[in-house]
């Protein structure tokens, strides 16, 4: 009987962990949180705000008997090992085990792994330590304070405007949107014109007259130009230059969210979805084994054995002089540096090599997330960049170009980067030399409005910003499309009239809470917690003194959005019937509720199949409570015709029963006729 049990997050994983461990470990998983905040207490926060935020935490729903087979496999173990994610989050479920579990100091350890292969896995044994209880505080600190405002703010938004929810990175995110959709209402387009001479090998645009900035506002002022051009051009000047073009750090996730998207047309949570099974581990030949390390990170350092094991790599695929040099990102607030960069957990997987293993969206973000890594450990690419400079009349114009004089990282990473070449042609002699345009071409211009987001812009937004951490970019932006704050059209945010009016009525009365730069702020308050320099109760209770005042003075200040009436008349009371929403939706319902409850029932198409052939019903299409479609009598409970497979409205020959089709055959829904 194994002596160890180790608990891990996921089921996938504890699969391929207990193949590392042997016989003497039993890997069972938590399947996640197994508790949350309970709803007691003031407001339903779950918390007794008297006695420092204490939390009161519940088994959540369905998790009880998943908590009892855990008890029974640690009576039975002498050690426990705690082996969930390696973040707050992760941190956090492991406390929860072990006090859900009962878990004494001496009979657990905790231990992390930053990637899924059996080396980092068994090594990880040799660091174990107990719980960060600072961690532990940061992600309890976060949670309560998410639950006080969504509570709170999700209540007075439902009670006044009818709106489904706010929260404290949720409205902060659909203010950016609606901010972005007021700039390009109030955009008013400009006119501007430009200039190109087209010569035979190249073209240049005006740019300056007599050593100035130029603007062409209209066709007069470009006709002016015009007539004061020849076509012939005095070479001023030409400068020849050799730069460096870096190649990109590794990827962090929303870094890889923003990537996937624009190059891969992903979601942000299809990313997550297909990173997190090449981080729990996929069957490759006779082994499972994680393919990335773990994919929720804000950190771009390596890890000096992938770095070394890479510049080998690189010295025998493609020669000493691509080796690059660790590269170091301008350091950022927020970071939190507990694990690396997303890379792969082995530089010899290419692409190539373990294609077969993987489907087809798995194949294509890992090449990514491969490709990114190792272009990041080599040299800068050379290039030589070259500006020409022609006069005309005192109107300057410049062409520019460049070319790749020594490749470097572009070796790798040429199918993802967006830039072209320009070359230009060789001019001897140029101080003396004129050069003659075939033509002068004038082109209209308008200035655009600023685009919408994208999910990709909207993330890169969050991040500068300071606004959230790596795991809530997504479930933010799945929050707001499902709420209906936002639609999505050609992969571009649009806020709903509902989702500008939960954004004013929120900056009308916490303006100082609702926006960027007090988000900003809490994270970093979070991480001080995390650091241990903040006492995470003394957080909360700065917070909640204010916030208290301002949400009991916007229950009472708040003006009540009026409900939209329907123009029918409810048939119990007469009174005005209105527009109501809930959870599922929008409905019609009396303004007189709650002296009168009537609900107009929508009357909703039925797919008729065939007549009954126990009564005068008709056999429609149904659903059981779990989904599943069987087809049944409308006049149901009276008439019982009832089958699992789609009617024909034929009647068997044999015993009089209906037909149905049934895997591309005709047979009797009981006997066993078949049609031939």
């Amino acid at each position: 009987m194994p002596k160890n049990l180790v608990i891990v997050e996921s089921p996938h994983k504890s699969s391929t962990i207990e193949k590392y461990l042997g016989t003497n470990y039993k890997v069972l998983s938590s399947k996640g949180h197994i508790r949350d905040l309970a709803t007691t207490g003031k407001f339903g926060f779950g918390v007794d705000i008297e006695d420092n935020f204490k939390p009161n935490y519940i088994p959540l729903k369905g998790r009880k008997k998943d908590i009892m087979v855990l008890q029974k496999e640690v009576e039975k173990a002498d050690k426990i090992f705690l082996a969930t994610d390696p973040d707050r989050e992760g941190e956090a479920i492991s406390w929860h085990l072990k006090d859900e579990l009962n878990l004494d100091d001496n009979k657990y350890e905790r231990i992390v792994f930053n990637e899924i292969t059996k080396d980092k896995v068994l090594d990880s044994f040799n660091h174990a330590r107990k719980i960060d209880d600072n961690l532990v505080h940061s992600q309890e600190t976060r949670r309560i304070l998410d639950r006080i405002i969504g509570f709170r703010l999700s209540k007075l938004m439902q009670s006044k405007v009818g709106s489904k929810s706010a929260g404290r990175v949720q409205s902060v995110a659909l203010k950016l949107i609606v901010d972005k959709e007021r700039e390009i209402e109030a955009f008013k387009e400009e006119e501007y014109w430009t200039l190109t001479a087209h010569f035979n090998e190249f073209d240049a645009k005006l740019e300056k007259f007599n050593g100035k900035e130029i603007k062409i506002n209209n066709e007069e002022e470009v006709n002016i130009i015009l007539s004061k051009l020849s076509n012939a051009f005095k070479i001023e000047d030409i400068i020849k230059k050799e730069k460096s073009k870096n190649a990109k750090m590794p990827y962090i996730t929303s870094t890889l969210q923003q990537d996937a998207s624009n190059k891969l047309s992903f979601t942000s949570k299809k990313t997550m979805m297909v990173a997190q099974k090449l981080y729990e581990g996929i069957n490759i030949g006779n082994e499972t084994s994680g393919l990335i390390t773990y994919m929720r990170t804000d950190s771009t350092r390596l890890s000096n054995e992938f770095i070394n094991e890479t510049f080998k790599f690189i010295e025998t695929q493609y020669g000493t002089e691509y080796i690059g040099s660790i590269k170091k990102e301008k350091e950022k607030k927020n970071i939190q540096d507990a694990h690396e960069a997303i890379r792969p957990t082995s530089i010899n997987n290419t692409p190539e090599k373990i294609k077969k293993y993987l489907s087809n969206d798995e194949y294509k973000l890992y090449k990514m997330i491969y490709i990114r890594s190792l272009a990041s450990l080599m040299k800068s690419a050379k290039v030589l960049a070259t500006t020409i400079t022609l006069d005309n009349n005192g109107y300057l114009f410049k062409a520019t170009g460049s070319i790749v004089i020594f490749d470097g990282y572009l070796k790798v990473y040429i199918e993802y980067e967006s830039s072209e070449d320009v070359i230009l042609p060789e001019l001897k002699n140029y101080k003396a030399n004129v050069v003659i345009a075939t033509s002068i071409e004038p082109k209209q211009h308008f200035t655009e409005p600023p685009s919408r987001y994208s999910e990709a812009k909207l993330i890169k937004e969050l991040e500068e910003l300071g606004i959230g951490r790596p795991s809530t970019y997504s479930p933010t932006i799945d929050r707001l499309t499902s709420r209906d704050y936002v639609i999505i059209k050609e992969k571009r945010f649009y806020p709903t009239n509902m989702g500008i009016e939960v954004t004013d009525r929120l900056q009308e009365h916490f303006s100082d809470l609702i926006n960027v730069k007090y988000t900003r702020l809490m994270e970093e308050d979070l991480d001080k917690v995390a650091f241990g320099k903040v006492i995470w109760y003394k957080l909360l209770d700065e917070f909640y003194a204010k916030f208290s005042i301002d949400i009991e003075k916007a229950f009472d200040l708040m003006e009540k959005k009026e409900p939209i009436k329907t123009g029918e008349i409810c048939p119990n009371c007469k009174s005005d019937m209105v527009v109501k929403r809930s959870k599922y939706g929008e409905f019609q319902a009396c303004s007189n509720y709650p002296e009168c409850k009537y609900i107009k029932q929508e009357k909703k198409a039925v797919n008729q199949i065939c007549n009954c052939p126990l009564c005068d019903g008709v056999i429609i299409e149904k659903k059981t409570k779990k989904g599943k479609i069987f087809y049944g009598c409308n006049n149901y409970p009276k008439c019982s015709a009832a089958y699992w497979y789609k009617p024909i409205g034929e009647i068997c020959p044999k015993c009089g029963t209906m037909l149905v089709e049934k895997n591309k055959k005709i047979k009797c829904a009981i006997c066993d006729y078949i049609r031939e």
